[in-house]
This record gives structure tokens, C-alpha cells and sequence, in this order.
């Protein structure tokens, strides 16, 4: 780590304070930098006023805008804790988190709070509006002590806040965050990370994907309270003094486009999922088209074509895009294929939760296909008990690791190693230059009658691949295994059950005909609803047996 983030985002904010900062997409109004340090400084002043102290813990959930990174960056300066919770979560399971980290104080957006009301939340000081920073909730006494707020803050800045009232900092060791990676599954698991996990991540990125001079614009398109969202759409972009614009509503393939289209970003990061639907519903169909396929590989006219279908689809992302950035699930190898064919930027990185997240990533020009990038600066990676294909469990440690999981000493020893290195849970291999390639989750590893190892991924990929076939999931039963799709809805519309079972006995001898005897799927059955996932957009595989 070389510098703290705060220091980080100190110097950026006093080398851009008239440059924009934050803005709410659709939305006029916006922070310059200098907005942004005003407003963590009097957030600071109602911290204060509130009684809140250094290392209390202050909760914030809500949907993604530029008051829930305001919040967040306060709580931060103020060396507060963070408790950042997946606005998706059930208000029932919010409060339980609540209780969990012991959180004296609440930051939640108005589309949470029409649930969250209803618990007996009395266990939080003071309950604050993401929306205004208005109190929603306190005692008698903060709220006359509140109501001086504005004058309080005057007095303390009489002349107005000028550059030489910015002097944020934090302590690398001090914990920093609590996230949570589940709402009610079992005992909650609050990964705690110190300031120099969350700094450590965002030197990563800087050296990894320097942020171009002509364009530092993002559109925010992760949600803020997972870590993958928290680092590339929001600690990395602000600490390079980009200017950040929020999707307040759930992103919708219209919404997003538009937004790409008119905010034109340097970089564009998502799940897989969403790069797999535009290139399933507007992409894969051209591309499938004789002519295309006739010229796609030739020199010239492939040369051609390629760099015709790149344009196309770098502009509908704004046109300016010099990384596209993918993570939080594997990627479909034809998608993958397709991108690296036409010489996109695309990079796939991994990590976790409880690295905050970062382990492994790597710039476009050396990203290398079907894995998830090399070991990044200060990490080490070891692949415990490899078998004669290198594959084994990934084990991890360095500065981005947790400290360990909030009030679960169990989970937390669970986690390591006697020799303190971190189980992931995923099984892959490192090739010569530290490059990792996962296999998939260790949990939903098949062992083979003849004691193959059986990776569903593996088979899952490429099924989603054939013709109607949306998502899939791969189970074994006595035995056998037995392959879930959710097909294709454009499919679904058109066809009639009988046409889609037909289908799909005529997919499964495809798919078949693609894996080693040892992989062979029994019988393929199809799914009324999509899979329930989770807020990165991963299937819960533990729901389907």
C-alpha cells in the first residue's frame, strides 16, 4: 500500500475542487469536488452533534446515488466503521444485520426505509434519510441539538470552506468496513476489512487501469454496497478524480445503453450476465449468418468485418471505452471468444468479498483468455492439494485479506489455515506467469464414479451455449447427472412445451457429444422460473438439487 485512500482522495479533491465529482444520472445538480469535501465536513459537524464517536459503527443501505458514496466517505473521514448492506435484502433480515455489527446509526435510502419502518429498529440511536441527510429518527435531545446544525457548521467554518480545510486521513489499520455477504443464511457473515485492505485495492486498480487524461468519466453500474461495485465504480474512479454518474434505478438494458450512450466512459464494468444477454439478444444472431461466418477468420475482409462489428458495439457503449471490465461469475467462453476476436478491451478479474475483493486482474493488452487474470501486487496465491491437472483449492494472503468475520469467531477460523492462509473455495490452477484459471466452486465439485473429478461450469457453459437455452444449472442425482435450463424467453414465446422438450432432448445429444463419458448429462429439465441469484448475478446453486 502506498498511500491511505482518504490521503489519496485529499490530494485529488484539492488538485480538482470546481472539476464534477458525483451526479445522480438525469439529474442537474452534481458535487464538484469541492461540493464533496463541504459535504463530508458537515456531515462530520452532525456526527458530532449526534455524539457519534471514532469507531462506532454506522450502517448504510439504499439504492445507488451520489448521497450513499457523500455517506460513505464521511463515515470514512470521521474514522468511522461502515456497514454497508445490500439494499436487496428483506427489511427483517436488514435488522438483523443491524443488531449483528452493533450499529449505533443508520444512513437508509427511501425505497428501503417503506419496509424497513415496520421493524423496531430502537436498538440505533439515530435513523438519517440517504435521500437529504433530514433525521428520521433520534432522541429528543439530538434533534434540538440537530436543529443548530447549520449553525454550528457556519461557526465552524465562518469564512466558508476553503482548500485549506481539507485534511482527510485514515489509519491503515484500523477496521474500516463491516460488508455483509448474506442477508439470513445461517450465522451472518460480516467480513471486517482495515483501511489498508480498501487502499491496497485501489492503488491495484490505478496501476493496473491507469484513468486516461481526455476521458474520466463512469457511469456507476455495480451496486455500491457489494465490493466488486464499492471498488471499480466508486473508490478507484473518485480517488483518479473522475467524475461518477449514478444509475438511481435498477438498470435495465434500455436504461444502461442510454446511459453509456450519453455519459461516453472510459471504462465499463459488469457481471457477465449482462455482456451474455446484449450479445445473446442482438449480436450472436448476426454473427451466425453465412457471410459473416464465411469472412469472420480471413485476413482482410475478416480484418474488416471484425473491426466493423468492434465500432458497432464500442459505440452503443459510448464509443470511448478503453476497458471493459468484467467479474463476480465466469464468463461464457463464446462470449469471451467473440470479444477477444475483435480485439475488445476485456479484462475478467477475481476476487472476493473477503479481499475486498480484488486477488487477481491484469491490464486488457496482456489479459489472457479463460482466466481471471495474474496474482495482483501484495497477494500471494497457492493452489492446496493440486491433482495431477493442478487443480486445487485456492488459498490466499497479503493486505487485501479480511481481518475476519465480524462476531463469528467459528466462520472466521473456519476461513483459514493454520499457517493463515485464506480458503476461497474455489478450485482452479496458476500457470506460468500467475495467472489463475478457476474450475469452479469446490462445494459444487462432482466427484465421478471412477473418482473424475466433474466441474458443472464446465458442462453449464456449454450448454447455455446451445439453442434456446438462457441459464443452467448441473446436479447429480443417484449418480446421474441432470441439467436445469431456464430457456431462452424470445424461445419460450415462439415455441410450444412439446417444441422446447423436443428441443432440448435434441440439445442434450449435442451437449453429449461435447463432454468426456465421464461428464455425460442424463436428461435435461426445464425451468418455469429464472434461477435465484445473488446481488452479483450468480445463480444460488445450494437452492437446486
Amino acid at each position: 500500500m502506498q498511500k491511505h485512500f482518504l490521503s489519496r482522495l485529499n490530494e485529488v479533491m484539492l488538485a480538482n475542487w470546481e472539476a464534477p465529482a458525483l451526479s445522480n444520472y438525469g439529474d442537474e445538480k452534481e458535487y464538484s469536488f469541492g461540493d464533496l469535501a463541504k459535504e463530508i465536513l458537515k456531515l462530520e459537524t452532525l456526527f458530532e452533534l449526534l455524539d457519534l464517536k471514532a469507531g462506532d459503527k454506522i450502517a448504510l443501505t439504499g439504492r445507488n446515488c451520489a448521497n450513499w458514496a457523500v455517506a460513505y466517505l464521511a463515515i470514512a473521514a470521521y474514522r468511522g466503521v461502515v456497514v454497508s448492506i445490500l439494499q436487496d435484502f428483506k427489511a427483517e433480515d436488514i435488522k438483523k444485520l443491524l443488531v449483528h455489527s452493533d450499529s449505533k446509526a443508520l444512513f437508509v435510502g427511501p425505497f428501503v426505509w417503506k419496509e424497513l419502518q415496520k421493524e423496531d429498529l430502537s436498538m440505533l440511536d439515530v435513523i438519517v434519510n440517504l435521500a437529504d441527510f433530514s433525521i428520521i429518527s433520534a432522541s429528543e435531545e439530538q434533534k434540538q441539538r440537530v436543529s443548530e446544525w447549520d449553525k454550528v457548521f457556519a461557526e465552524k467554518y465562518p469564512s466558508g470552506i476553503k482548500k485549506t480545510d481539507i485534511h482527510f486521513e485514515g489509519n491503515a489499520d484500523d477496521l474500516a468496513i463491516i460488508n455483509y455477504t448474506s442477508g439470513s443464511t445461517g450465522s451472518p457473515k460480516g467480513v471486517m476489512l482495515n483501511g489498508r485492505a480498501l487502499s491496497n485495492n485501489v492503488e491495484i486498480a490505478m496501476d493496473l487501469l491507469p484513468v486516461p487524461d481526455d476521458c474520466k468519466r463512469v457511469v456507476s453500474i455495480l451496486p455500491l454496497a457489494h465490493a466488486f461495485g464499492q471498488l471499480a465504480d466508486f473508490l478507484y474512479p473518485i480517488c483518479c478524480g473522475c467524475h461518477i454518474y449514478y444509475l438511481t434505478k435498477t438498470p435495465t438494458p434500455a436504461i444502461l445503453l442510454k446511459a453509456l450512450g450519453e455519459v461516453k466512459p472510459y471504462i465499463v464494468t459488469m457481471v457477465p450476465l449482462v455482456i451474455e444477454k446484449i450479445y445473446k439478444a442482438k449480436i450472436a444472431a448476426q454473427l451466425s449468418k453465412g457471410i459473416v461466418q464465411k469472412f469472420w477468420k480471413t485476413k482482410l475482409l475478416g480484418k474488416f468485418v471484425r473491426n466493423k462489428v468492434y465500432s458497432v458495439l464500442n459505440n452503443s457503449f459510448g464509443g470511448n471505452v478503453t476497458y471493459f471490465l468484467l467479474g463476480g461469475a465466469a464468463l461464457n467462453p463464446e462470449v469471451e471468444d467473440f470479444l477477444k476476436d475483435i480485439n475488445y478491451p476485456l479484462s475478467i478479474g477475481y476476487g472476493m468479498t473477503e479481499c475486498a475483493p480484488l486477488i487477481s486482474g491484469s491490464h486488457p493488452s496482456v489479459f489472457k483468455k479463460r482466466s481471471c487474470g495474474e496474482i495482483v501486487s501484495n497477494m500471494e496465491v497457492k493452489i492446496d492439494h493440486p491433482n495431477s491437472e493442478g487443480v486445487g483449492e485456492v488459498l490466499v494472503r497479503g493486505e487485501n485479506v479480511m481481518l475476519g468475520y465480524y462476531n463469528n469467531e467459528a466462520a472466521t477460523q473456519e476461513a483459514f489455515t493454520k499457517d493463515g492462509w485464506m480458503r476461497t473455495g474455489d478450485l482452479g490452477y496458476l500457470d506460468n506467469d500467475n495467472a489463475i484459471f478457476l474450475k469452479g466452486r469446490n462445494k459444487s465439485m462432482i466427484l465421478g464414479a471412477s473418482g473424475q473429478n466433474i466441474y458443472p461450469e464446465d458442462i453449464e457453459n456449454k450448454l447455455n451455449n446451445l439453442e434456446a437455452v438462457s441459464e443452467s444449472v448441473v446436479v447429480e442425482r443417484e449418480g446421474r447427472l441432470v441439467a436445469l435450463v431456464f430457456p431462452d424467453e424470445q424461445a419460450s414465446r415462439r415455441m410450444t412445451l412439446e417444441d422446447m422438450q423436443k428441443l432440448m432432448k435434441e440439445n442434450l445429444q449435442k451437449l453429449n457429444k461435447l463432454m468426456p463419458g465421464y461428464s455425460q448429462v442424463s436428461n435435461i429439465e426445464i425451468k418455469e422460473e429464472p434461477f435465484e441469484k445473488t446481488p452479483k448475478k450468480s445463480i444460488k446453486r445450494f437452492l437446486y438439487k
